[in-house]
Parts: C-alpha cells; sequence; structure tokens
C-alpha cells in the first residue's frame, strides 16, 4: 500500500519537509511528534525549519484530522523562550484549529536546581483541521461528585442539566502524567539509544484518543519511533521519517520489536 512514492508502514530517511511534498494533499489522519525544540536536543547538526513543516503538515492532514504537537521553551538569560506559543500561533495562521492546549507532566523527570520552581511539563497543542472527526476520549474512575451531562430536563418553569449519575468513568483531565525517567519511558532497551525519547504512553493514549484502527498515523521526526510502535500495536496503518539514518535505524528496530494486533482494516 502505497501513499504517494512512500510505502505505508514503514520509516523513511530524509529531511521531512522535503519528503512531504511527495506526500499527497490530505492523506493522513493523526501526526504525533515532537520536534527538536530550541536546542534542547542536540540532534546531530541537523537543521530544523519549522515553518516548512507546518506548512507540509497543514497540507498532508485530512479535514477532520489532528496533529498533536508536543513541545517545551528552554530559558535562556532568565526568560524562557516562547518558541511553544510562537509555533502555535504559526499553525492558526496557516488554518489549524488550536482544538486543546493539553500538558504533558513529565513525572520522575530530570530537575536542576534554580530560582525557579522545578519545570515539569511540555505542552501537547491538539491542532485539528476544522473539527476533529474522531475522538475515543481515555476514561478514568469517577471520584466526587463528578458526573455527565446528557442533556436538560425542564421542571416547572426552568431547565435543569440533567446528570447520569451511573457512570463509574469519566473522560480524562487535558493534563496527563506521564513516567518519563530512566526507564519507564519505553519497554525497549534500544529506544534509549537516542537522546530523547518519547513515552511509549504518551503517544499509544494520543493515537487511540485521535484515530481509529485502520487510519494513517505520521510522525515527520520519528526519532526513535514511539509513534510507529505505538501505532502498530494499535492496529493503525503508519509512516515515519527522520532526517538521521542512525535513529532511523534504531526506529525500525523498534517497529519490528511491536505487538503486531490480529487483525488490520
Amino acid at each position: 500500500m502505497k501513499l504517494g512514492p512512500y510505502d505505508l508502514d514503514s520509516i523513511v530517511a530524509g529531511e521531512c519537509a522535503g519528503l512531504m511534498d511527495a506526500m499527497p494533499e490530505g492523506c493522513i489522519d493523526l501526526t504525533v511528534t515532537s520536534p527538536p525544540y530550541d536546542n534542547l536536543r542536540e540532534y546531530q547538526g541537523y537543521v530544523f525549519d519549522f515553518e516548512a513543516i507546518a506548512r507540509q503538515l497543514w497540507r498532508v492532514t485530512k479535514p477532520g484530522g489532528v496533529v498533536v504537537w508536543v513541545v517545551g521553551d528552554a530559558t535562556i538569560n532568565g526568560s524562557e523562550t516562547g518558541t511553544s506559543f510562537r509555533q502555535a500561533l504559526y499553525f492558526m495562521q496557516l488554518g489549524f484549529n488550536l482544538h486543546d492546549t493539553m500538558i504533558y507532566h513529565k513525572q520522575g523527570g530530570n530537575f536542576t536546581p534554580t530560582n525557579r520552581y522545578y519545570s515539569v511539563f511540555e505542552y501537547m497543542f491538539v491542532l485539528s483541521k476544522g473539527i476533529p472527526k474522531t475522538f475515543n476520549p481515555i476514561q478514568v474512575p469517577r471520584t466526587g461528585h463528578v458526573y455527565h451531562s446528557v442533556g436538560t430536563v425542564k421542571r416547572g418553569n426552568k431547565k435543569h442539566i440533567d446528570y447520569d449519575k451511573t457512570r463509574e468513568t469519566r473522560n480524562a483531565d487535558n493534563v496527563w502524567v506521564i513516567a518519563a525517567h530512566s526507564k519507564n519511558a519505553s519497554s525497549d532497551e534500544i529506544a534509549y539509544l537516542h537522546p530523547a525519547i518519547f513515552p511509549e504512553k504518551l503517544a499509544h493514549d494520543h493515537i487511540l484518543s485521535w484515530s481509529n484502527p485502520g487510519d494513517i498515523v505520521f510522525d515527520p521526526m520519528v526519532g526513535s519511533g514511539t509513534t510507529c510502535k505505538m501505532a502498530k500495536e494499535l492496529g493503525r496503518h503508519w509512516l515515519g521519517f527522520d532526517i538521521s539514518p542512525e535513529y532511523v535505524e534504531i526506529a525500525r528496530k523498534r517497529v519490528g520489536l511491536a505487538k503486531t494486533p490480529l487483525f488490520i482494516a
């Protein structure tokens, strides 16, 4: 099965904006990626052309498709750079909706004492091309008096919100606490050959949330291959690009270790 010149369910070496230029318009259901932002990640001297990548992501995303852009900011000369916000605004200028600003709380991260509070999170910008066509919310146990609205009922002359008080779960919040330290981020030893691995649970839960089995999941900066591995395990088609041939080999090996579902659309 082809996507332009590329085989689906493959990882390709090369500069992602140029590779995306050969892809058909409106072909990707979901992108889950994290760029090498603010030089916080040493990436073998390669250049990161954000605007070119963003324009191509707009072009290749299907109507109703979603881009999950995981990014943070460096602190330089006592000030955070604000790169994350500028990138979100640029995506909006292209036409994306900023559907949700989610927070990835890195549980067990490395902390450096400073004159500020410890920085323990990154942004997860959920960008949609129109209204998302898919939302399969992660469920968590319901506690306290958090009820699910099922509509309104009229009592006398007033309308009241009617709640379903029987549900044992509710939709998760948009702050996700995910283990990110040491051996918690991945079950594969080979993943740690990459300097900034993506937690498997983060990719897993976004793929569940914004896509369905048989959809095409994309990572233009595939790194250690976590997005593609999780897409494979969840029965989605997948495609990954990376500019580093070394990291492409790591990603291919990791995806080869993925547990393949019995059926895929």
